[in-house]
């Protein structure tokens, strides 16, 4: 089996998948704040907490800066443009596929069973 490194947007959908590391984004998207401030009112250890942040890091959706013995996180919105393009292109593909599945449905009797019994 051939190993391949995840995509940008293979590591983004998977960072997101976790209601935790969708919090810790929400907060951070406010202003950056201290790791120990985002775990706190986190049901969890700050062990666990800290393994949530790593795969945001790996995904390069928050980014830490260490001051002194502080380490602070910000929200890195751009990396989500990828994962944001990856929707917007299929959105265009269902919605040209509804819109033609419309049009076709337009072709028909409004009821056609109701039709033959007349």
């Amino acid at each position: 089996m051939v190993e391949r490194s995840p995509s940008v947007l293979d590591l983004t959908y998977a960072a997101l998948a976790d209601p935790t590391r969708r919090d810790i984004l929400q907060r951070l998207r406010r202003a950056e704040a201290r790791v120990t401030d985002i775990a706190r009112p986190l049901p969890m250890s700050l062990n666990a907490v800290s393994k949530h942040i790593a795969v945001l890091e790996r995904a390069g959706l928050v980014q830490r800066e260490i001051r002194g013995r502080d380490h602070f996180l910000r929200a890195e919105p751009a990396r989500l443009t990828e994962a944001e393009r990856w929707i917007a292109e299929y959105t265009g593909f269902w919605e040209r596929r509804a819109d033609a599945l419309a049009a076709h449905l337009e072709t028909y009797p409004e009821n056609p069973a109701a039709e033959g019994q007349a």
